[in-house]
């Protein structure tokens, strides 16, 4: 049995554990993964990518590759609601509705204001091995498929594990100064004794991945996911393109969920699932390669501690989500984001054991909000049925009748039709969701308060106002650098390294930040951005807007592009209050 001795071991190779490599990998931190299974996933599953999780995969060098391969902007502009896809009936496949989503490919400006990166969707199955691919490239052969964590131990200062290589049947030991569970909580949480809570099997979802032209019904190129009611079993139903190289109506690919009642034995049978989705899409026996029928279960649980010993709990391992919203993927990326420059501050030195606590109240509170709108987002859509008028069993023409009505033009039906779209419109708490999104904040030990109010919004899911306020997100605002070159300001936080922010008049900060780091040992860039005058020019006064500070004043973003402390005005001593500030946050005495 062979030894390896590692800072950090990885258990799963996920969105979650491979993000997690590549951001330990560009902050100098080594690491080794190992996963169970033999290759990425099999499945499309979760696809679509938001704009914060796009910044931390342009962190590692991976996001201009999602980009060429994923969907199109213009090809993900909505989301739409249907009366049925294709068959008989006059009124098959006509559309009850349209919805911006995600930010409408751009087009929105409240979604162009929150970041310089676009959503995105790319499916599981095509993500995974572009993120495996540049986590080879940042960490070589340190990234192990088909090597599955056997057991493990935690002492007070290590983990050790065990684990098997299936390809060799070779045994090895790892020592690791920590370890991340993201093995989607297969194993290792509840090995630790964590309890996942919430709700569980709200529904039975069976998805059919499937080839299929499908182009003569699926109109719309500018909609993403069709929500299709279906009056023949009073029941919502999902498709999703998948490319790889077509997305709209023309895409190769598909995905169809279809909702069963749970301990319906129907969900069981492949072949009572096809006759079902194709009774559903009405298509009778048009031409379909069924790749992969998959069964889950619709739930919403969070793990009531993300951090046991020296183990902490990444993406689906702490929390599950259901598919609405598209929350999940996003949050592992923003977790791994969160846990690895902390880890990393503590091996090198620059911070103590403490700052790791800051993980948990963090992302704990950051996930359950997301699960807790996931599940808001499922039920809103399962409400419609009623509005629309189906009956669970009843008869098909007669939900059919009641759906023709929205077309009609009397008065009855011209109120109905209202109370329809009225409805539907609400489904913007999951495709409008940019304060969900784009606005979580932190309160920990690893941000310092300065006594302010949190910022009123008109609506907390649909408006993201940015401040910077401690444990805000760092505004976004592009900038021009001395030669007139366009840069956005989330580009100067660099991998493992605080950014203190100065106004136009805040050189004292600048020098205090140059001299601590180099004398503290902790990394830490300063710059001075104002509208004219500044290391960075805000030629739209866009950073004014949201700075809060003066031009004597600064603000200290942490290497998550977080904001740790502020101080609006000047200071007759620089080099303490700043040095005060670092080692709140850092979990580490550091003197002036």
């Amino acid at each position: 049995m062979t030894h390896i001795d590692i800072p950090v071991l990885i258990v799963g190779g996920g969105g979650a554990g491979l993000t997690a490599s590549m951001l330990l990998s560009t902050l100098g931190v080594k690491s080794l993964l190992v996963s169970a299974q033999a290759s990425t996933s099999i499945l499309p599953k979760a696809h679509v990518l938001n704009q914060r999780s796009m910044e931390i995969l342009g962190d590692v060098g991976v996001a201009g590759r999602i980009y060429a391969v994923g969907t199109p902007p213009e090809n993900m502009r909505s989301s739409a609601w249907y009366a049925g896809f294709a068959g008989a009936q006059p009124n098959a496949g006509r559309r009850l509705a349209r919805l911006e989503a995600w930010g409408a490919g751009g087009d929105n400006p409240h979604w162009k204001a929150a970041s310089a990166c676009l959503s995105t969707n790319l499916p599981q199955i095509r993500l995974e091995p572009l993120l495996k691919q540049r986590a080879e490239e940042l960490a070589g052969n340190a990234i192990r498929f088909s090597n599955e964590l056997i057991d493990f131990e935690q002492f007070d200062d290590h983990v050790v594990a065990q684990i098997r290589d299936h390809v060799t049947g070779q045994d090895y030991t790892v020592r690791a100064a920590y370890m991340l569970a993201c093995d989607g909580g297969k194993t290792i949480g509840a090995r630790l004794g964590v309890q996942l809570q919430g709700l569980r099997d709200v529904a039975r979802e069976v998805s059919v991945y499937m080839s299929a032209d499908l182009s003569r019904w699926a109109r719309d190129p500018d909609v993403l996911i069709r929500w299709i009611w279906v009056p023949e079993a009073a029941a919502l139903s999902v498709l999703v393109p998948m490319g790889p190289t077509r997305w709209g109506p023309d895409s190769e690919e598909w995905v169809f969920h279809l909702n069963y009642p749970n301990e319906d034995p129907r969900a069981l049978d492949d072949d009572r699932v096809e006759a079902d989705m194709r009774a559903a899409l009405g298509i009778g026996d048009h031409p379909v390669t069924i790749h992969k029928i998959s069964r889950w279960t619709l739930e919403g649980v969070l793990a009531d501690t993300f951090r046991v010993g020296r183990t902490f709990l990444v993406g689906d391992a702490a929390h599950r989500h259901p598919p609405t919203g598209g929350l999940g993927l996003n949050s592992a990326i923003h977790d791994a984001h969160n846990l690895c420059w902390k880890i990393a501050a503590v091996l090198k030195g620059e911070a103590g054991e403490t700052l790791l606590d800051s993980y948990e109240p963090e992302r704990r509170a950051a996930t359950g909000r997301n699960v807790q709108r996931s599940v808001e987002n499922a039920m809103n859509q399962f409400g419609a049925g009623p509005s629309l008028g189906f009956e669970q069993g009843g008869d098909p023409a007669a939900n059919w009748a009641c759906i023709d009505r929205y077309w009609g033009e009397d008065a009855g039906d011209i109120a109905y039709r209202r109370n329809v779209l009225k409805l539907l419109a609400t489904q913007s708490m999951e495709f409008d969701e940019l304060n969900v999104e784009a606005g979580f904040r932190y309160t920990s030990g690893a941000v310092i308060g300065d006594g302010t109010p949190p910022a009123e919004t008109p609506d907390d899911i649909r408006i993201y106002e940015p401040d910077t306020r401690p444990g805000s997100p760092l505004p976004h605002a592009w900038l021009e650098d001395p030669d007139g070159n366009r840069l956005p300001l989330m580009s100067l936080v660099k991998p493992g390294r605080f950014l203190l922010i100065a106004g136009e008049d805040g050189s004292a900060w600048c020098d205090a930040a140059a001299s601590l780091s180099t004398v503290l040992g902790v990394q830490i860039d300063a710059v001075r951005i104002g509208h004219a005058d500044g290391d960075y020019r805000d030629p739209r006064s866009n950073w004014a807007r949201y700075r809060q500070i003066s031009r004597a004043g600064a603000i200290l973003v942490r290497p998550d592009r977080y904001v740790a402390w502020r101080n609006p005005g000047g200071s007759d001593t620089p080099r303490t209050e700043l040095a005060d500030a670092l080692s709140a946050v850092l979990g580490r005495a550091l003197a002036a």
